[in-house]
């Protein structure tokens, strides 16, 4: 396969990242991974131990996505919310599968967890996007959903966000 190939077939989930992280700042990293067909959204806290307030947190997430996938009627979904910790910088990851992820879903996931820890979340808000462009990226991002889960020969791909710039690295 040759690069331009290889190019076209990632082309949507470049786009995936790029308009997850345009719309959502909160989110610090995202990842795609091919092998389990799952993207893993990254919030990074700063200068805070959240023991206590993790588990709370991780079941208020579990038992929100599960009612908004009843009301959405999405079955069979997988769902990993994990927390790692480097001194006081915590990192939640939560690791959804493509197959049954929303727009919706990401959206509530992000307003938990910015509810739980505005004032530890670190976020690159970016006031140059024009709404008009949150609203494109915003209505992208189901049909990229479908697109990538359809697509069976992508590569692992990661988005970060650095210095008001979204960067997305082929890995």
């Amino acid at each position: 396969m040759n690069i331009e190939q290889d190019e076209k077939r990632n082309a949507d989930g470049v786009s995936l990242l790029v308009s997850i992280l345009i719309c959502y700042p909160e989110i610090g990293t995202i990842s795609f991974d091919p092998t389990i067909e799952s993207l893993k959204m990254t919030f990074v806290l700063d200068d805070v131990d959240i023991n206590d307030e993790y588990t709370t947190l991780k079941n208020r997430l579990y038992s929100s996505i599960l009612s908004y996938h009843a009301l959405e009627g999405i079955k069979n979904s997988s769902i990993s919310i994990k927390k790692e910790s480097f001194e006081n910088t915590v990192f939640i990851n939560v690791i959804r599968d493509v197959a049954t992820l929303s727009r919706g879903e990401i959206a509530l996931i992000t307003a938990l967890i910015k509810e739980c820890f505005w004032e530890h979340l670190i976020t690159d808000d970016n006031d140059a996007i024009r709404e008009e462009e949150l609203l494109v990226q915003e209505e992208a991002i189901d049909r990229m959903l479908f697109n990538v889960h359809k697509s069976r020969e992508m590569s692992k791909l990661i988005g970060i966000r650095e210095d008001g710039r979204v960067m997305i690295f082929n890995k």
